[in-house]
């Protein structure tokens, strides 16, 4: 599964003439191909702006209009609530994401069922209590490999019945695409969350050409619709895939440099500890030292001592913070349901920066014992 998955992977890399694994864009695809999402903007509270996607400005009427306006550039609409509950049946449970959606979702996301029916239009318009869960869900609360249609899970306290099982997409952590739970609009809105307004408003552009135009006739008709004349002042959002994949990218970034920050400042408060051990140890070894060289040790024996002692000691510091961060991530890929993979290299990496932390600030105190003068050392008290 895994050889054929990697090779699959790379062949579709060559044929897109990507170079760079993480800019791979059949995975966008995945979820969507010409897809646009619409979200609703920030509320602002006196003059705090709060964060995008927190007001309730689109609703249900907005999405009606849009797939009855007869846009030119769009070919799908579909309307979406989405919010996290705890999901639980007679022996396990979890938290995930639930999704209230309308029959035309599954057309417009590339969604699929493996096992049973999707969410019907007559299951929104009798807001029935059914649900389609993700292969995640199936293994947290059934076991891998089950098959629980027609099996009851509660949903924040409320009975639904399981119709589905969608097929697989893959992904891990928080962005897996298999751990959702999906249920008629109506339901979700009415009886899971008790809201009126959707959180986002999916647009299927007819062709990968016409995005650009799709998103100007989507952005034009909303801003009329809700009666806007100041493009600055729109209460919504409007995104492609590749849009959200850049917006990930750039966070990915930051991440990486704060961490690398973190790491780096961490290195040299350890670097100078380890020095300052060091020029203790050369304090506390003064005799030692001078009667060796009188004995007829040379500097370079000194020195090769001293940073033979000062790699040691970071090596052990380096083996201690591989393990903690093993086992850190064991428990991450427990917790999120995360692939659990350890990167020889990146062990191999740890122990070289260690080793090097150990030569660099280890070689101040070991040059400063090799210049002892042997009958000054031996007379240190």
């Amino acid at each position: 599964m895994v050889a054929a998955q990697d090779e699959g992977g790379c062949f579709l890399l060559a044929r897109h003439n990507i170079k760079d694994v993480t800019k791979a864009d059949f995975r966008i695809q995945s979820l969507g191909s010409n897809l646009l999402t619409v979200s609703p903007g920030s509320e602002k509270s006196g003059m705090v702006r709060g964060a995008g996607g927190g007001s309730k400005t689109l609703t249900n009427e907005d999405g009606k209009a849009l797939a009855a306006g007869n846009l030119q550039n769009v070919n799908k609409i579909s309307m979406e609530y989405s919010g996290r509950a705890q999901v639980v049946t007679a022996g396990n449970n979890t938290n995930t994401q639930i999704y209230g959606v309308t029959p035309i979702y599954s057309e417009v996301h590339k969604v699929s069922v493996s096992t049973g029916t999707f969410i019907t239009e007559r299951d929104n318009e009798q807001m029935t209590k059914v649900a389609v869960i993700g292969t995640q869900v199936v293994t947290d609360l059934f076991g891998e490999g089950a098959s629980p249609i027609g099996e009851s899970i509660r949903i924040s306290g409320q009975s639904f019945t399981i119709v589905g099982i969608a097929a697989s997409k893959g992904g891990s952590g928080f962005m897996n695409q298999d751990d959702i739970v999906y249920v008629p609009l109506s339901t979700a809105q009415k009886q899971l969350f008790g809201a009126n307004y959707l959180t986002s408003i999916a647009v299927e552009a007819k062709s990968s050409e016409a995005m650009v135009a799709a998103q100007d006739e989507v952005g034009y008709f909303l801003l009329a619709r809700h009666n806007i004349k100041d493009v600055t002042k729109a209460d919504f959002r409007i995104q492609s895939q590749q849009d959200l994949l850049a917006t990930a990218t750039s966070m990915t970034g930051t991440i990486v440099s704060l961490l690398s920050g973190i790491a780096a400042i961490s290195l040299l408060v350890g670097g100078i500890g380890i020095m300052n051990i060091m020029l203790v140890t050369v304090t506390e070894r003064t005799r030692e030292i001078g009667l060796r060289k009188a004995l007829g040790a040379k500097k370079k024996i000194i020195i090769t001592q001293f940073l033979t002692e000062s790699v040691i000691l970071t090596f052990t510091g380096g083996m201690i913070g591989i393990l903690v961060g093993v086992l850190i991530a064991f428990i991450y890929s427990k917790v999120t349901s995360s692939i659990f993979t350890i990167s020889p290299t990146s062990i191999l990496l740890a122990f070289g920066v260690s080793a090097g932390i150990g030569i660099l600030f280890g070689y101040y105190p070991a040059k400063k014992a090799a210049n002892l003068q042997p009958i000054e050392a031996l007379r240190w008290e």
